[in-house]
């Protein structure tokens, strides 16, 4: 009786040890099934899998041989199962982005421990055929902790809705009972999250102001954000708005009646999903049709072909040029940030910046005209504007291993805002440029032919390149080749710590690198 309880605990432990990879994988997809099953698809390798399927063929012939049979050599499934439990854990310690712990995963592990002990203690109890069947069971579980991670996701989302609904609602009653309070929504297929942070500091001049953190762009990261963070005097919140698919935005308006809106751009952005840029529009501009419920102002890029050919009239536009009522004139801008004069309805203002890029003088133009209707005064914007600091991840510059800079772009992901950050690099004059880069995702039809856009730019600025995924940098490479680049000072690499161990070899203080959308692991092959 000792050894199948021995096989018993050590495929429990297996079975948790391989969940720890798939539930990083899962909640890197957003705990979509759909997306996670893709990840599966491009990232199973076919020898472990076919190793895995005979291990499992022989516990069934062994079960059907007998229970003494199968008992006799459940404990070398088991010890098979950790091997390959033990190695899919260790994938998650060498990972980008590694799994967090939060309480929904911790319900699904004890969901899954619950589950998995339970089938090996009644299986060694009941005994027999029956008893036989459900340590198999568990044997099969153990070495496929997919199928573990999946029974896991579908078994417990009635829990998860309950308790979303829970917070939400919970939320909504929070945000209604700060008197006064203006809710300000800020969605777009890229420039959000930098014009979140850009208005946020600009309206911080009059009003106390509350703002979703880092990228909590969904409509659980809202809620979180209101139910920790939200206080009596909070007078302004500035509500980032992320979306995937059709229905995304309505949704968080739903949560939080936003009175005033800003939409900084409508592109090919998350095409897997959206399959069409017109289903990118729709979807962006369901936060319009919030805030006009509410006879709210929206602004909108006004240097955005699809806004300008499709937006409605009422809406308030501003671009980098004349011809709104909000932009900017004389322009100089280079490597230590930008100067210009800020036109704000009528009324002009100079200013300057240390962000780098000129797409950010887009965001800092829309920042400012929606505070400018919301009250700031010309001089205080101007203010707040020179005190900007880049947004952690986006055009930040630092230093790097061995003195050389690093322009850190690592959360761009939008095909406008990689080929400007290329840009902002060719401005770095006399020194050795880099970029590293595994190049662009969820473009649908688009992706191939974005990033073969992005390596011809590479090409023509950068003396170095490293590209990062051999499958996934397919389109650089073609793209850097036909723009001429010499292959012998491209370089391939598996990972970013890789990319990272060729570029220290022959970088010095007269380099700077670019970091180019840093991507998760689930993206990476």
């Amino acid at each position: 009786m000792f050894l199948p309880i021995l096989a018993m605990v050590i495929a429990v432990v297996s079975g948790f040890l391989g969940l720890i990879r798939q539930y990083q994988m899962l909640q890197q997809n957003s705990y979509f099934a759909s997306r996670y099953f893709r990840w599966l698809k491009g990232n199973t390798p076919i020898l472990p899998l076919a190793l895995k399927g005979f291990v499992v063929i022989l516990a069934f012939l062994a079960a059907m041989l007998g229970e003494n049979t199968f008992k006799e050599s459940i404990t070398l499934f088991a010890a098979v199962a950790l091997y390959f439990g033990w190695r899919a854990a260790s994938q998650n310690g060498s990972s980008i982005k590694k799994l967090v712990y939060t309480a929904r995963v911790k319900r699904m592990f004890a969901f899954s421990f619950v589950l998995t002990l339970m089938l090996g203690v009644l299986g060694l109890v009941i005994g027999g055929i029956i008893g036989t069947v459900l340590l198999t069971v568990l044997v099969v579980l153990s070495i496929f902790p997919e199928i573990l991670c999946l029974l896991s996701l579908f078994a417990l989302k009635p829990v998860e809705i309950s308790y979303a609904n829970y917070y939400i609602n919970d939320a909504k009653k929070l945000l209604s009972s700060v008197y006064g309070i203006k809710v300000v929504g800020i969605t777009g297929s890229f420039g959000k999250t930098s014009t979140k942070y850009i208005l946020s500091r600009i309206l911080s001049e009059k009003f106390n102001v509350l703002h979703t953190p880092e990228s909590f762009n969904t409509p659980m990261g809202v809620v979180r954000t209101i139910r920790e963070s939200l206080k009596a005097d909070t007078e302004i919140f500035v509500c980032e708005m992320g979306a995937k698919n059709v229905g995304d935005i309505k949704e968080i308006c739903d949560i939080v009646h936003p009175d005033f809106g800003l939409i900084t751009s409508v592109g090919a952005q998350h095409l897997e999903t959206f399959k069409t840029t017109d289903n990118v529009f729709k979807t962006k501009f369901e936060l319009y049709d919030a805030v006009k419920a509410k006879g709210g102002v929206v602004f909108a890029n006004g240097d955005n072909k699809i806004i300008v050919d499709n937006a409605n009239d009422d809406v308030i536009l501003y671009s980098s040029d004349a011809g709104t009522k909000f932009y900017a004139e004389n322009i100089t801008s280079g490597r230590n940030g930008a100067n210009f004069d800020l036109v704000l309805n009528g009324e002009k203002v100079a200013v300057s910046t240390k962000l780098l890029g000129r797409h950010n003088i887009l965001n800092i133009i829309g920042a400012a005209a929606l505070a400018y209707e919301l009250g700031v005064m010309p001089e205080d914007i101007a203010f707040a504007i020179s005190r900007l600091t880049p947004t952690e991840h986006r055009l930040e510059l630092k230093t790097s291993v061995k003195g050389s800079l690093l322009i850190d772009d690592a959360y761009n992901a939008n095909p406008e805002g990689c080929l400007e950050a290329v840009n902002v690099l060719n401005s770095f004059d006399g020194m050795q440029k880099v970029i590293i880069t595994p190049g662009l995702v969820e473009l649908g039809d688009k992706e191939f032919e974005c990033n073969k856009a992005l390596g011809s730019a590479a090409a023509k600025v950068c003396d170095k390149i490293i590209f990062v995924g051999k499958k996934r940098s397919e389109p650089l490479v073609e793209g850097a080749k036909e723009a001429g680049f010499n292959t012998d000072n491209m370089y391939i690499a598996s990972s970013f710590m890789e990319a990272m161990e060729i570029y220290t070899a022959f970088c010095n203080e007269n380099t700077v690198v670019l970091l180019e959308n840093d991507l998760p692991d689930n993206y990476l092959k």
